[in-house]
């Protein structure tokens, strides 16, 4: 029999890192062959795009699924599970199975999914890695105080603190075997230990809280964990109870995994949408008015790419908050030379003001 494929599930807020954190481990793959779940948010799969342009061999574009059709936490008897079905039935099956989540996927009803018949013997998740924006959540932009909120609340039924971003935080704590604090570079050594010990103290015991920049952590402390979480979901049971999942859950029928009827935990509360645009002069000039647009609308996440006159090589932008990165990544061969971003916030983004400005 077969040895079970260990598969290692990222997880995290939007533009936490993940894809980041992603790349850098492909590209210390040290010969071990892995393949790539992405479930995209948003209707351009940029991630998948961005890990394409590794130009390694363990980036291989066969060893790279997206699923696009919507949250994976919310699709899995459609989507996930067929997938995975598919790689696990390769002739040159995978030495590992990395997937990334959307940054909108509650990683639980994921999880649970690897107890599946079919799926069950045959791979297992070696661990759940959630990866913060530790610059983010230490500005309070994404943070969350549950003792505090439960305090108010006992103290006056009319006080409700919890936000989308706020449940979905702390569930992916709850879930999580590894937690990153990414982008350390942009913290104090007081602020990134107090960050730290918080995480540390909020997660359940034994989970380790790690501290990187741009997602660099060795290929052999991400992988390898060796928990089989999905055997473990008590101890990382959903805080806000998003999904529904009926007593006899593990008899896996259709009505137990009802997508339209187990679905609830707050996509309407977020929308995003694609500008297209022609090349643009320069970078630097753009990236410093895609921050001003960005702080001006409120928008949670913008990715893509841009052409950039002159260049052959295509510049990939991801920027959460006014932070925009920027790096040349591969270039457009035959590709059509444009500007392509994704815009994603919560409900109620100016569209017309944000397309505006973004080709203007």
């Amino acid at each position: 029999m077969q040895a079970k494929i260990p598969a290692t599930v990222v997880t995290g807020f939007l533009g936490a890192g993940k894809t980041t954190l992603i790349r850098h481990m492909l590209q210390n793959a040290g010969g071990k062959r892995i393949a790539l779940i992405i479930n995209e948010f948003g209707d351009l799969g940029v991630d998948g795009e961005i890990l394409r342009g590794c130009g390694i061999e363990a980036c291989a574009d066969e060893d790279i699924v997206e699923l696009s059709n919507g949250c994976i936490c919310c699709t899995v008897a459609d989507d996930f599970i067929p997938t995975m079905e598919m790689l696990l039935a390769r002739e040159n099956r995978p030495d590992h199975i990395v997937i990334e989540t959307s940054g909108l996927a509650l990683p639980q009803p994921l999880v649970r999914a690897f107890n599946w018949p079919g799926i069950s013997t045959r791979v297992t998740v070696d661990g759940v890695v959630t990866v913060v924006d530790g610059k983010a959540v230490t500005d309070g932009r994404f943070a969350h105080n549950v003792a505090a909120v439960d305090a108010q609340r006992a103290a006056d039924d009319g006080l409700d603190h919890d936000t989308p971003l706020a449940e979905l935080f702390e569930d992916q704590i709850a879930c999580a075997d590894m937690i990153v604090v990414n982008k350390t570079d942009l913290l104090s050594e007081e602020e990134s230990t107090a960050l730290h010990d918080r995480l540390k103290s909020e997660a359940r015991g034994g989970v380790q809280v790690l501290r990187a920049s741009m997602g660099a952590l060795p290929i052999d402390v991400l992988l390898g964990q060796g928990i089989g979480s999905e055997t473990d979901m008590d101890a990382r049971h959903e805080i806000h109870h998003h999904h529904h999942h009926d007593d006899d859950d593990e008899d896996h029928g259709d009505d137990d995994h009802d997508d339209d009827n187990h679905h609830d935990h707050g996509h309407d509360e977020f929308e995003s949408f694609v500008v297209t645009t022609t090349e643009i002069t320069d970078p630097k000039a753009f990236t410093e008015r895609l921050s001003a647009i960005i702080a001006k609308h409120d928008i949670l996440r913008l990715k893509g790419f841009a052409a950039v006159a002159g260049k052959p090589m295509r510049l990939t932008l991801q920027a959460v908050g006014p932070r925009v990165d920027s790096y040349y990544d591969r270039p457009f061969g035959s590709d059509l030379r444009e500007t392509r971003l994704v815009v994603i916030g919560e409900a109620g983004l100016d569209r017309a003001a944000i397309e505006a400005a973004l080709t203007a």
